[in-house]
């Protein structure tokens, strides 16, 4: 196909002939005959051409050029009139038409405008989705911390995934940051302005589990004092996230499942199904199969919900971002106290490396805490006292170290080759290599808006 086209106009013979003609061209047509019948489909995004005759019933082609270029001034608008009315023609030009063609016209005056407009659409498209890739992935790499290749693979599989509407299962240890993953598959998804809902089910008592996931009518129970919307209800238009799956009680699996199938919930005490529109995303620390085959987790419902699986790994497999997340949890909590960052000294760091970190980043983020406040070393009173640890080789940490450097000096100088170079000390082949093996790249460090070159 060559693209899309809209085509307005209230004679259907026109209607036809031009849609033949295009069609025959490769183009995608849809006709209208009113203006308003073309602004109930348009929108911000649309990707093709819009052409409209003039002088139609209702609302004419200057007024529904009005109400483009409101909508969006990069969208192309051929506009078409029979009555060789010049001053319209200017007029129409300067509301910010893409062309202007009088009545009868040959099919080549025609596809030739509707290509050249086509083109231009094209390109404005594709920069304006280079931009929001872009700001999407500045925007997601300071919520998701870290330079290691896993961090990376990670943030790329959210963006990927936050763009889809199926459900995810996140895999990872405690205190490894699953809620946060969730929050980011819902505020880089289509449905980040509607609520994101978070429920931990080992949280919650068994005797009021159905309640406040599903809601209850007044007097449905004895305490029931009045309505309660529940989680899922309240997650409609948006994402439930159900953390520590594992810990719900069958007997709620069997509902949650029925909801997901049927897209319907029933308050307790109620017999009136409320439609429900949701994604869910749960977080689970065991591996979901066994506890099936344990009978603890409903085959059915694991399926519903693991359309897709997320893994985050523990701290320990990606040493070279402790230094970076403590940097940042750190100097966070100073600015909450009111306090000057306290940059970790080379000693502390090599501590914080050697430690195995079985808290994850919520241990990270209790010991940056206390490096703020100067109450304590930056790693726990049970790390062993010397730099190194089995499995973390003096080499693995140099290496940690060496990336956590770059990146520093790289987003210090906000990707100026030169400056970081005079500041590390480095010539150019051997910090272009450097930044390759630990994956770092230049761009990724510009300013907002700026281009590499």
């Amino acid at each position: 196909m060559s693209g899309q086209v809209i085509f307005i106009d209230d004679e259907a013979a026109i209607r036809q002939a031009v849609q033949q003609w295009l069609e025959l061209s490769g183009f995608s047509v849809q006709t209208c005959a009113r203006a308003h019948e073309a602004l109930a489909i348009v929108d911000r995004g649309f990707p093709g051409v819009l052409i409209s005759d003039v002088r139609m019933p209702d609302l004419d082609g200057l007024g529904l050029l009005e109400k483009l270029v409101a909508l969006d001034p990069e969208l192309p608008v051929i506009m078409v009139t029979g009555h060789g009315d010049v001053p319209m023609a200017v007029q129409a030009l300067r509301q910010g038409a893409y062309d202007f063609i009088e009545k009868p016209f040959t099919p080549e005056r025609l596809l030739d405008s509707v290509r050249r407009a086509q083109d231009k659409r094209r390109l404005v498209c594709e920069n304006r989705q280079l931009r929001e890739q872009f700001t999407r992935k500045g925007r997601i790499e300071s919520m998701l911390l870290g330079v290691s290749r896993t961090m990376e693979n990670l943030r790329r599989q959210v963006l990927e995934l936050a763009g889809t509407d199926v459900n995810v299962l996140i895999r990872g240890d405690t205190g490894s940051g699953k809620e946060q993953v969730a929050r980011c598959l819902h505020d880089f998804s289509p449905r980040a302005r509607n609520p994101f809902v978070a429920l931990n089910c080992a949280a919650i008592p068994e005797t009021i589990f159905e309640s406040e996931l599903f809601g209850h009518e007044s007097g449905a129970f004895t305490g029931a004092q009045g309505k309660r919307i529940g989680r899922i209800e309240h997650a409609h238009g948006g994402t439930l996230f159900l953390d520590e799956i594992e810990s719900m009680p069958l007997a709620q699996q069997v509902k949650l499942l029925r909801v997901l199938q049927e897209k319907t919930l029933e308050r307790l005490g109620s017999n009136r199904s409320i439609e429900v529109d949701l994604r869910v995303i749960s977080a689970a620390k065991p591996d979901l199969l066994e506890e099936v085959r344990g009978g603890r987790f409903r085959e059915d419902l694991l399926y519903r919900l693991n359309v897709a699986e997320l893994h985050i790994p523990p701290l320990r497999d990606r040493r070279e971002d402790i230094p970076l997340l403590f940097d940042h949890f750190a100097t966070q909590a100073a600015q909450r106290h009111g306090r000057d960052p306290l940059p970790a000294s080379p000693a502390e760091l090599a501590q914080l490396l050697s430690h195995d970190w079985p808290g994850n980043v919520r241990e990270l983020i209790n010991a940056a805490e206390r490096h703020a406040l100067g109450l304590t070393p930056p790693a726990p009173a049970t790390a062993p006292a010397a730099v190194a640890v089995a499995g973390t080789s003096l080499a693995d940490q140099m290496e940690a170290f060496e990336a956590q450097c770059l990146h520093s000096a790289l987003q210090q100088h906000k990707g100026n080759i030169s400056e970081v170079m005079a500041q590390l000390q480095l010539p150019r082949r051997t910090l272009n290599e450097k930044m390759q093996r630990h994956g770092l790249s230049r761009s990724d460090y510009l300013p907002a808006g700026s281009h590499d070159s």
